[in-house]
């Protein structure tokens, strides 16, 4: 098996040497070839010095420096494109997905399976950041049909040739998760040791998940227009019954010629839904005119890696990149 571990990197310098080595140390005699990707996503820090160290140190390493900082998704999504063998791990660079449970991975990898899970054993996070996380998995579940997207992780093994499922994608706000899902329904997921984070802190906080979590439900799905169509419902039903009860009260001879709070009310409420419904009307538009600029997924700018060596090519090796390059002078020893 040859394998490909693509790190999205940011603030990492302290912790990507000791990955790269407990990585070397973990599949150099359980696979048959791997390469480390070392996907730089704009960090402010010596990151990509380190990076590009490790790539000259190292004949398995690759380094990858993004233009800017574009979001762990998409330098992720850099990493997968540049993957070169036929089977892709993604892995955290602050060392709390332990390299030595890759192995794990890879053998949930059967033939019936073409993506898996690394799932904690144990939850490695606290309460607040731990609802977050179920709060977007549960948005993958419910509003977008993500197959066993409560056991979604950042840790996970699949074959290189789901990416032709999203390689025409070129929309700054790709999610992995979601793309691999729309490429199989064989999915699986392991209990895998998660270890504490050493170095820095996470910067996934309970409000940056909530708006990941409205982002997928918004870019991904039609749940949003669905649920302003029945709120529309509601409020029309609502109005139909206070209709029905003012001609009743007229009627009985009960109408009194106050009537401004129920004609206030009336206004407010129609006012609101109103509002809700451009708002959602709102997101959807702006995205289709983001979409039409052909803002980049990512952008390329430098990169360091050895000559590789020969080897059978993979069934994927012809598959077209969407991802642009630029400014990419290659440091080949």
């Amino acid at each position: 098996m040859f394998v490909s571990v693509v790190v999205p990197c940011y603030r990492s310098m302290k912790t990507l040497p000791t990955l790269v080595r407990r990585v070397d140390a973990a599949l150099s005699d359980s696979v048959t070839g791997y390469e480390i990707v070392l996907v730089v996503d704009g960090s402010p820090d010596d990151t990509w010095i380190v990076a590009s160290g490790l790539a000259r140190e190292f004949g398995t390493v690759r380094a990858l420096r993004l233009a800017r900082n574009y979001g762990q998704h998409n330098a992720l999504i850099a990493g997968i494109r540049a993957a070169r063998y036929d089977v892709v791990v993604t892995i955290d660079d602050d060392l709390q997905h332990p390299p030595e449970e890759i192995e794990v991975l890879l053998g949930a990898l059967t033939e019936d399976v073409d993506l898996v899970y690394g799932v904690a054993r144990d939850e490695e996070h606290g309460a607040a950041r731990s609802l977050a996380s179920r709060s977007v998995k549960a948005a993958l579940s419910h509003a977008l049909s993500v197959p066993n997207a409560r056991s979604l992780s950042a840790f996970r093994a699949f074959r290189t040739d789901l990416r032709a499922g999203f390689d025409q994608v070129t929309s700054p706000n790709l999610c992995v998760d979601v793309a691999l899902s729309w490429a199989t329904t064989r999915i699986a997921a392991v209990p895998v040791r998660m270890d504490q984070r050493d170095e820095g802190r996470s910067g996934y906080t309970l409000r940056s998940l909530t708006r990941y979590a409205t982002n997928l439900v918004v870019g991904y799905s039609t749940t949003p227009l669905r649920v302003v169509t029945y709120v529309g419902f509601v409020v029309g039903a609502g109005a139909l019954l206070l209709f029905l009860r003012l001609l009743w009260l007229h009627f009985t001879g009960e109408t009194t010629v106050a009537g401004f709070t129920t004609i206030a009310g009336m206004v407010a409420l129609f006012a609101s839904a109103q509002m809700v419904a451009i708002g959602v009307l709102g997101e959807y538009v702006g995205r289709i005119h983001t979409a039409g600029m052909g803002r980049p997924t990512y952008l390329i700018r430098d990169r360091v890696e050895l000559l590789p060596e020969p080897r059978p090519e993979p069934r994927q090796w012809q598959q077209r990149r969407t991802g642009l390059v630029v400014d990419q002078p290659l440091d080949r020893q």
